[in-house]
């Protein structure tokens, strides 16, 4: 599936204009080029900015390794109660002084630590944002599976091997049944901490004003709906997800009045209640195939005229971004099934299942996610 839109049409200006860039590129990846550009008063700008971008991206591991170092020895936390050393951090966690002082100089050069004069460091801004953001610590803790499978990219774009991210998320392998409670827990725990901004974005974004209830399909352990009731408490919730997650959800959202309904939406009737539909995070995780029967099902299930709204990191389409193609494109890669889409390809699927007036609702944090919504028509 593609954007549409996405293909330039053919033309003589177009034709020159790639000539143009291909020439300019050319001439750029030429080394001579490289050292005439770097003393040249009106290019050696560009070539250092150019060189600085290029050499993070050839160090961006080390920095995502400081950052999982900082946040797994606490250190960050540490220095949000005060001034902290390498020599106390270092006694605390039975590290050598030497290489915690390593640990401390790599989290103030990346801003996550600010080194003062006495030796001493204390929380920079980058590390009281990492603190700040409900869920980031454990998903900087999960990357550690993440990682190990980005170990051979080679091998991961070539399926040679089972993943760690498959089997900590089972049920998109269309694993239905209880995968158990340790399992459940585990992925349900994430998705929970990582739910509070998403939650916040997408209500943000689109209103559910005139709704008569609101079913959350595939939502977890019900951190969506617990927002959605505080703005909207005389709306009518319902929670559906699989048995074990159901069950970690009695009372973890703090609302006795949301219904919850265990089951799967893979092969299981959809307990539709109200006019509206929400799937958070949801579709992503699966094939177009899985999603489009989804959405048809969901089509089925709501009303004339009911409503579905979809919120979820997305590709940048045409205008690739890092969050969505990058991040998430090696994600759901190492997940083994399931891809980013754009806003556009989440509209064509939900044409494609019966729905109308679907439309992109932008977002403060795209890169966290991205809303569309759609109905379906009246009867």
């Amino acid at each position: 599936m593609t954007d549409i839109g996405q293909s330039r049409p053919p033309g003589p200006i177009n034709h020159l204009v790639d000539r143009v860039q291909k020439w300019g590129l050319n001439k750029i990846a030429s080394p001579d080029f490289q050292r005439w550009a770097a003393s040249f008063s009106l290019t050696r700008g560009f070539v250092r900015r150019d060189a600085a971008q290029l050499y993070d991206l050839v160090a961006g591991f080390v920095y995502s390794q400081t950052l999982l170092a900082c946040i797994e020895l606490g250190v960050l936390r540490a220095a949000q109660r005060g001034p902290i050393s390498p020599d106390e951090l270092a006694a605390r966690h039975d590290i050598a002084t030497a290489r915690m002082e390593t640990l401390c100089q790599a989290a103030a050069a990346v801003g996550l630590l600010v080194r003062q004069r006495c030796g001493t460091y204390r929380l920079g801004r980058l590390g009281a944002a990492a603190l700040g953001v409900p869920g980031l610590e454990a998903m900087i803790l999960h990357h550690k599976t993440f990682y190990r499978d980005l170990a051979d990219p080679m091998a991961l774009m070539r399926s040679e091997s089972e993943t760690e991210l498959s089997r900590f998320w089972p049920y998109v392998l269309g694993q239905s049944g209880d995968p158990g409670p340790d399992v459940v827990s585990a992925y349900s725990e994430l998705m929970a901490a990582s739910q509070y901004l998403v939650a916040e974005e997408t209500l943000d974004a689109v209103s559910l004003d005139g709704a008569t209830g609101l079913t959350d399909i595939g939502g977890g352990t019900g951190v969506f709906l617990g927002h959605v009731a505080r703005r909207y408490p005389s709306l009518d919730l319902h929670l559906f997800d699989l048995p074990g997650v159901i069950d970690a959800a009695q009372g973890a959202d703090g609302n006795p009045t949301i219904a919850k309904t265990a089951g799967s939406f893979l092969t299981d009737a959809l307990p539709v209640h109200g006019d509206a539909v929400s799937l958070i995070r949801v579709l992503y995780d699966h094939d177009d195939d899985t999603v489009s029967r989804l959405l048809a099902r969901v089509s089925s299930a709501l009303p004339p005229g009911g409503r579905i709204i979809v919120s979820e990191p997305m590709s940048g389409g045409d205008a690739p971004c890092r969050a969505g193609d990058a991040y998430f494109g090696f994600y759901t890669m190492a997940m083994t099934t399931g891809r980013p889409r754009s806003p556009a390809q989440h509209i064509q699927l939900l044409n494609a299942a019966g729905f109308t007036a679907a439309r992109h609702h932008p977002t403060r944090r795209p890169f966290l996610t991205s809303v569309v919504s759609a109905r379906k028509p009246p009867a």
